[in-house]
């Protein structure tokens, strides 16, 4: 399952939606630099069983993702990344 991930407007996570357009859930920042992921919505099925724990970056959560769902987390189209 592809997920797209966009930030959130609050700037403090991430959003995640499948390909169209479904709510996924979302990544999470704590101010520590960790980074949580939080299924919701389609993705409670989908992403049974995930490792939730703070992850060290952005990416990492990510790659959490796509090894479990054996997809790909592409950025939002037009998204500047730190």
């Amino acid at each position: 399952m592809d997920i797209t991930v966009t930030p959130t407007d609050d700037g403090k996570g991430w959003s995640l939606t499948d390909l169209l357009g479904r709510p996924m859930g979302r990544i999470t920042e704590a101010p520590t630099e960790q980074f949580t992921i939080l299924p919701d919505g389609h993705a409670l099925e989908t992403m049974a069983g995930i490792d939730h724990r703070p992850f060290a970056s952005l990416d990492a959560a990510l790659a959490a993702i796509e090894r479990h769902t054996r997809g790909v987390c592409r950025h939002h189209p037009g998204e500047v990344r730190p």
